[in-house]
């Protein structure tokens, strides 16, 4: 009786030493239809920097929005202009620098054209390159970049906010 009561002990024992695990391991690999976001009251900051400008000279103005994501600069440019032909169209570059490399792709009289435009950015102003052009197929080149002198147009950084109605077109 001994060894059975030993053995019924020895039984116990172990018994109550076993771990059993009643955890269960999902192992989906579907993504769930949706996800929770904590809510927060910080801004959310934008993948692209913009800034925007303004000329007016007289009647005539030019206004300038560019988009600066990882180096790429786009946007939009739009001059508008008294007694003569306005254009409006995108604009696609680079900056190296403190100059601005742009290709502006607009609409004016009709047809659409390109017009290779540098500015050299200077304490919140982009003034515009001026030199000799040379033309290839519709597309107006300047025909020695390093040689611009920086006197054209001076546009002035403003407030971007509202500044995209300056972009429709009447």
């Amino acid at each position: 009786m001994k060894n059975y009561i030993l053995s019924a002990f020895i039984v116990i024992a172990a018994m109550s030493c076993e771990k059993k695990s009643t955890e269960i391991v999902s192992s989906q690999t579907t993504a769930p239809d949706s996800v929770t976001v904590p809510e927060s009251n910080e801004p959310i900051e934008p993948s692209t920097l913009q800034t925007c400008y303004f000329s007016a000279n007289g009647k005539d103005s030019v206004f300038v929005s560019l988009d600066d994501n990882l180096g790429t600069i786009t946007g939009k440019m739009r001059f508008k202009n008294f007694e003569k032909d306005s254009s409006f169209g995108d604009v696609i570059g680079t900056q190296n620098g403190d100059t601005i490399k742009l290709n502006y792709t607009f609409q004016a009289e009709g047809t659409t054209s390109d017009r290779e435009i540098y500015f050299l950015k200077k304490d919140g102003v982009l003034i515009e390159g001026i030199g000799e052009h040379k033309t290839e197929g519709n597309k107006d080149l300047y025909a020695n970049p390093s040689q611009l002198k920086y006197e054209g147009i001076a546009l002035k950084q403003v407030d971007c906010n509202g500044f995209e109605k300056k972009f429709i077109v009447k």
